[in-house]
């Protein structure tokens, strides 16, 4: 009964249908970053693009010169054409200068002219034209890039909200090596897409409660989704629908209020943060031992300092008690499940745990 409810909001929710229209269509929603190109790179990439299809003019009428005919220099003669004149030929032919001192007459001359030289001239004035033409196929390039990244894009990372929870957890995941193209945010906010992209994310613009926004974020395929949606209420709903969406992707939400942590196990949230009561409780404990809270922001900053990072169990060390060993060990992680060291399933680590240890930020995995 629920489910099938469930299943009649998220066609509801589907009334935009956004995964249906076409990549063009999709510009101004979903952005794919791409790398910097400086302006005099871009100026010496279309003279370089020039001179290639100027000089392979100059090839294709040297290989057929017996076909074109100076009537200027030689109007009676059948003598070949010299490199220098089909080099000129070939100049004001696709600069559409035309003088036509010098012509094709046989037809193989006049058939390469109307099926080569023309869609030259084409391309050869597109170069030179090239900032209004690069303006006008902005929309082109991004489309066959959406294009492309909706058919590769897998084992992703989805962030829902790019406020100040989900800016620092991308910021958090960047540090710790995740590659930014493999983040993909999902906001309604101007600003802070404009941010994520100037961080070199990619965007989607739309509702994260809605299933098409989180379906073009291509949430069906990604590994995590980060849920930091502003309110309990947005979180809850963008849980249950990328729960419905992606059943095997490791969902991780924030709360605002404890009360409301059941809600978003029950919606299929894999972990919970509560940010009020985490930050109370810092606040509470800075009262007595400041230096504590610093030890947990730098615990918590991979940046610098220490951090607390996951390490698979070696073989050497099968049957070791994580109480013992040289590195600071914190828990052990054995089918999913956290166990404290100080519990006797944990202390003997077997093939296959994992152990969450402090390390130095700079030192080796």
């Amino acid at each position: 009964m629920a489910r099938g409810k469930l299943r009649r909001r998220l066609q509801r929710l589907d009334q935009e249908n956004l995964s249906a229209r076409h990549d063009a269509a999709l510009v101004e929603v979903l952005t794919i970053p791409e790398d910097f190109v400086s302006p005099a790179r871009r100026i010496a990439m279309r003279v370089v693009y020039a001179l290639g299809a100027l000089f392979a003019a100059v090839a294709i009428v040297y290989l057929d010169r017996h076909g074109y005919r100076d009537i200027e220099s030689a109007p009676d003669a059948n003598n070949p054409l010299s490199l220098l004149d089909c080099l000129y030929y070939a100049t004001v032919s696709l600069s559409t200068t035309g003088y036509g001192d010098i012509t094709p007459v046989t037809d193989s001359a006049r058939l390469i002219n109307v099926l080569v030289i023309t869609p030259l001239r084409v391309a050869f004035l597109i170069v030179l034209i090239g900032t209004t033409v690069e303006t006008l196929t902005t929309q082109s390039r991004q489309a066959l890039k959406i294009q492309r990244w909706r058919k590769s894009v897998r084992n992703h990372t989805v962030v829902v909200g790019y406020g100040t929870k989900g800016r620092t957890a991308v910021t958090a995941m960047v540090s710790d090596g995740v590659a930014p193209g493999n983040i993909v945010v999902v906001e309604q906010n101007d600003f802070a897409l404009e941010r994520a992209k100037a961080a070199g994310l990619v965007t989607v613009r739309g509702d994260g409660t809605k299933a098409e926004a989180l379906r073009l974020a291509s949430v069906q395929h990604a590994e995590t989704i980060i849920v930091a949606a502003n309110s309990d209420s947005d979180s809850v709903l963008v849980t249950l629908t990328a729960r419905e969406l992606a059943p095997k992707a490791k969902i991780i939400a924030a709360v605002r209020e404890a009360e409301n942590q059941h809600l978003l196990k029950q919606s299929g949230a894999d972990t919970t943060v509560v940010t009020s009561e985490t930050a109370g409780r810092l606040l509470g404990i800075a009262k007595q031992t400041p230096s504590v809270v610093e030890v947990m922001e730098d615990l918590l900053t991979p940046d610098a300092g220490f951090a607390i990072a996951e390490r698979p169990v070696t073989a050497k060390e099968v049957g070791a008690s994580p109480r013992h060993m040289k590195e600071i060990v914190l828990g052990v992680v054995r089918n999913g499940q956290l166990l404290r060291v100080d519990l006797p399933e944990a202390d003997a680590v077997e093939l296959g745990d994992k152990l969450l240890v402090i390390k130095t930020a700079n030192s080796e995995d």
